[in-house]
């Protein structure tokens, strides 16, 4: 769910984002989703409250930077209304990786967690780790399309909300993990 309310984000701030932009956030979002318990699990039972402890902090720091970047910049153009830019029109194909791939990381983190967990049981990673993936490719894919609708129509305002809601779910991630 993270993963799709930060690519319903991205698609709404993004100046029309077609098939191309939804497949490349959804393989980002896919292959972090993917290798992240992968990662978590190969770590193991002996960093497994390592990373557990500190996770959130991560998690919460990434989604905090991306999300003031998009809040900073639905304050900072002359556009238009209904024209928010936060796409490759508005950065470098370097930053907009970079950026795209620190949300991807950001939203995945705590599956490193799950996956180290999952070590402690009988379990086929891959299989498991490939349909995560999977999943996360489809929703973060129709989250992309489902933000151009709402990007349209709400401009500015869609950047702005997408960063509340990325710091929103870094808030979260950090409140679950350090209350419950």
């Amino acid at each position: 769910m993270d993963s799709f309310a930060a690519a319903l984000g991205r698609g709404a701030c993004l100046r029309r984002p077609g098939l191309p932009e939804a497949v490349k956030v959804g393989v980002a979002f896919g292959l972090c989703q993917f290798a992240m318990p992968l990662i978590g699990w190969s770590v193991g039972i002996a960093f497994a409250s390592l990373v557990e402890a500190v996770d959130h902090w991560i998690a919460f720091g990434l989604l905090l930077l991306v999300g003031g970047a998009m809040i900073r910049n639905a304050f900072g153009g002359e556009e238009e209304e209904g024209e928010a830019d936060c796409g490759p029109s508005g950065r470098s194909g370097r930053a907009e990786w970079l950026a795209l791939l620190t949300t991807a990381v950001a939203t995945s983190i705590d599956a490193a967690a799950v996956g180290a967990g999952l070590a402690l049981v009988d379990v086929d990673m891959v299989t498991t780790s490939l349909l995560i993936g999977v999943v996360t490719f489809a929703v973060a894919f129709g989250g992309v399309l489902i933000g151009r609708a709402a990007g349209n129509r709400m401009g500015r305002w869609a950047e702005l909300a997408g960063g509340i809601t990325l710091i929103g779910l870094g808030t979260k991630i950090l409140i679950e993990h350090t209350l419950g």
